[in-house]
């Protein structure tokens, strides 16, 4: 292994938040990264070897990153995977792999995925085009409601709608969509699984997740669950089962919903960093950035247990407020036990984007939870 404190590269595409977080490993065991964002002012620039401002969509700027690496990763999904494919081709190891990348790069592919499969998930149909999808409604092929999904290029609510009249079908964007069958909720699950080159996998618990009602962005993440342990026992079965279909190398953060009659049905993947893995951090023996690296790395996968429980609260921009960041009341949560704010290092606020989270850890999860609904209400992401 010849990482470690060596001239061997690890790229990662994308310089956010989550990018950032992936840093504290590989500073800490002394590994060169190099990372490429298209913001000057991306988070992660602070912290690697090397930066490189580049679009991550565009074929051959990707390509010449990659080639100065030795292991390419990611931390965003929207990459040129035609670029990946042209750079394992070359002898690059890129994890996650470009075919595993495509198909959860699109959202119909995705589900097709699913069903080829065999994994449980919602029903649904495809359509070329927003026309097609009016179409079937119009005729009857399709009934109110239901969920649209951009066939790509959405992420933290932006691509999905509940439609449940004309008027909120006119509101969806152009370009190929799917409509999916709106199911009944009891819970939203998330369960991290990461899968090294040799094939070792090793599964997070799973974790319940509370969603913000009007930003469709993840309020709180509880980690353990509150579930039986027959309900976590199958989520995890059906993880492992997306995570050995796609065969993927790395982190893959697998989206669950616990319907209202007990069934367990995927609703999708991202195979990278996760917010619902933050807790993991102060929460768990192995964070899930430390484990991508030892993923990367074909390293043994670590201890993915809790040490205490642990719930997330994400810090979004408030309402009303675009420009440069205050984190308002910011000295009042700090004086709480257990609390712990992670600052992302974006210096502009808008309304729901997300800044920073905060993770409370506690032995006592429903302690946890009052907590981080006192934190939820005392700090504000407001301009100055």
């Amino acid at each position: 292994m010849g990482f470690f404190s060596s001239k061997q590269t690890i790229g990662i595409l994308g310089g956010g938040q989550l990018g950032k977080m992936l840093l504290n490993t590989t500073y800490q065991w002394d590994l060169q990264t190099k990372v490429m964002d298209p913001s000057a002012e991306a988070p992660a620039r602070i912290a690697c070897n090397h930066f490189v401002q580049g679009d991550l969509m565009d074929y051959q700027t990707v390509v010449d990153f990659g080639k100065e690496v030795d292991v390419l990763t990611i931390e965003i999904e929207n990459i040129n995977a035609d670029a990946l494919a042209t750079l394992e081709q070359q002898g690059v190891k890129v994890y996650p792999q470009a075919a595993v990348l495509k198909v959860i790069q699109n959202k119909c592919h995705q589900k097709q995925f699913y069903q080829k499969n065999k994994i449980p998930t919602a029903s649904f149909q495809l359509f070329n085009s927003k026309e097609e999808l009016k179409d079937a409604v119009g005729r009857g092929l399709i009934s109110f409601p239901f969920v649209w999904k951009s066939e790509s290029m959405g992420y933290d609510g932006y691509g999905v709608q509940i439609v449940r009249s004309n008027q909120n079908l006119e509101q969806i964007k152009e370009g190929a969509c799917m409509a999916e069958e709106l199911v009944a909720i009891e819970k939203e699950l998330g369960i991290i699984v990461c899968r090294s080159p040799k094939g070792e996998t090793r599964c997070y618990p799973c974790v319940e997740m509370e969603f913000h009602p009007e930003a469709n962005q993840v309020e709180y993440v509880l980690s353990p669950a509150r579930i039986s342990k027959d309900v976590a026992k199958k989520a995890e079965e059906i993880a492992l089962a997306v995570s050995k279909a796609f065969q993927h190398v790395g982190l893959l953060a697998v989206e669950l919903f616990l319907t209202k009659d007990g069934e367990i049905w995927v609703n999708e993947v991202a195979p990278r960093p996760h917010n619902s893995g933050h807790y993991s951090i102060e929460a768990s023996y192995t964070s899930q950035f430390e484990q991508h690296i030892r993923a990367l790395l074909d390293l043994p996968l670590g201890n993915t247990a809790n040490k205490v429980s642990g719930v997330t609260v994400n810090l979004v921009g408030k309402e009303g407020h675009n420009g440069p960041v205050h984190y308002k009341n910011i000295e009042h949560i700090l004086a709480i036990e257990g609390v712990n704010p992670h600052i992302y290092g974006k210096k502009e606020t808008r309304p729901f984007r997300k800044m920073g989270h905060i993770t409370i850890v506690n032995k006592e999860l429903s302690v946890a939870r009052k907590i981080a609904e006192d934190v939820k209400e005392t700090i504000e992401v407001i301009t100055k």
